[in-house]
């Protein structure tokens, strides 16, 4: 293990060919100087609640109305819509305060939004509105992952939940989008999304990595569901996907797999690195050396990484906020 001026530096610093902790550090963020000292180096002298504070954190705060939900901001535009964007805009913002601000159930706000959109939790268990009448595996994922971040891991929402994706899961195993399996070619038709045939799920078809990558997202979140065979299952089906085609069309260029978002939303190769981490996969598995060594090799010379954004680019310091998450993916393969 090398040493720095007489300091111990941890194997996982030591795993990059630049030490990224200097670049992270000097952004100038707040918040991710907080996060990079309390999750990368382990100083846990302050609470995460000092985050709740912030700025940032407020200004999401004070457009949430009472009903838990945030408004759509383009509401004029999307009048008659199929899509409840309102539904989206309460992810999207329940995704920045609890991934960037370490919000939790200890909030009124947090709890307000998760009640929200436990109401539009179908009976079934899983979450419908933003694809309209249609599932949505990966939307309901992506919510079901940040309520069980939020501290709700033992409400029976959750269990109802866990168990519509372990009926809905592919033979081979994975998840697909059932609309996708039937040939719909566009995910946004308003056509499709209004209808009232809602298309079944057809599990003797190949799964997708790209929704396979968010509902794993889920499992990795919480402790019992991470290491359910089902879902390990699925992590060692993705890893043979990585750097390649979706096998259904959205998504589907193996370019976007070095696409990034944070907080994550679509499948990329951090978000399913970061679940894989969580679910105890092994650094030594030889598709996720790989993957790690993509990064190790495409790290610049000042301990960053130039990264395609897919969206949100001119949100604040966005790429060091991927930066802190890819950090801690391999601190978590290292530990």
């Amino acid at each position: 293990m090398p040493s720095k001026r007489g300091m111990i530096v941890e194997p996982w610093r030591s795993f990059f060919k630049y030490d990224p902790i200097p670049a992270l550090v000097n952004i100038g963020n707040l918040a991710i100087q907080y996060r990079v000292r309390h999750d990368l180096l382990g100083d846990n002298a302050a609470s995460l609640q000092s985050l709740w504070s912030m700025p940032g954190a407020r200004r999401i705060l004070k457009k949430q109305l009472d009903s838990g939900e945030w408004p759509d901001p383009r509401k004029n535009i999307h009048e008659g819509s199929s899509t409840n964007y309102g539904m989206v805009e309460t992810y999207r913002n329940l995704g920045v305060l609890v991934e960037m601000f370490g919000f939790t159930r200890d909030h009124p706000g947090i709890q307000n939004a998760v009640e929200y959109l436990f109401t539009t939790q179908h009976h079934d268990g899983d979450f419908r509105g933003i694809y309209g009448n249609q599932y949505s595996p990966n939307y309901s994922a992506g919510i079901l992952e940040l309520i069980v971040r939020a501290g709700y891991s033992a409400d029976a929402r959750i269990d109802r939940a866990f168990r519509w994706f372990l009926d809905h899961q592919q033979r081979e195993g994975g998840w697909t989008l059932p609309m996708q399996t039937h040939g719909v070619k566009s995910i946004e038709s308003e056509a499709v999304l209004a209808s009232a045939n809602v298309y079944p799920f057809q599990l003797d078809k190949p799964f997708s990595h790209m929704v396979t990558g968010i509902v794993l997202r889920a499992f990795a979140a919480h402790e019992g569901y991470a290491v359910h065979p089902d879902a390990q299952k699925a992590g060692r089906m993705i890893t043979s996907r990585f750097f390649r085609d979706d096998i259904y069309s959205s998504r589907k260029a193996a370019s976007y797999w070095t696409k990034y978002m944070f907080p994550f939303w679509w499948t990329d190769l951090i978000s399913v690195l970061d679940a894989l981490s969580k679910m105890s996969f092994s650094k030594d598995l030889p598709s996720i050396h790989k993957a790690l060594d993509y990064f190790r090799n495409d790290q610049q010379p000042g301990g960053y990484w130039i990264y395609s954004i897919l969206k949100n680019k001119s949100a604040p310091d966005l790429a060091g906020w991927i930066t802190w998450a890819l950090c801690k993916v391999v601190k978590r393969f290292f530990r």
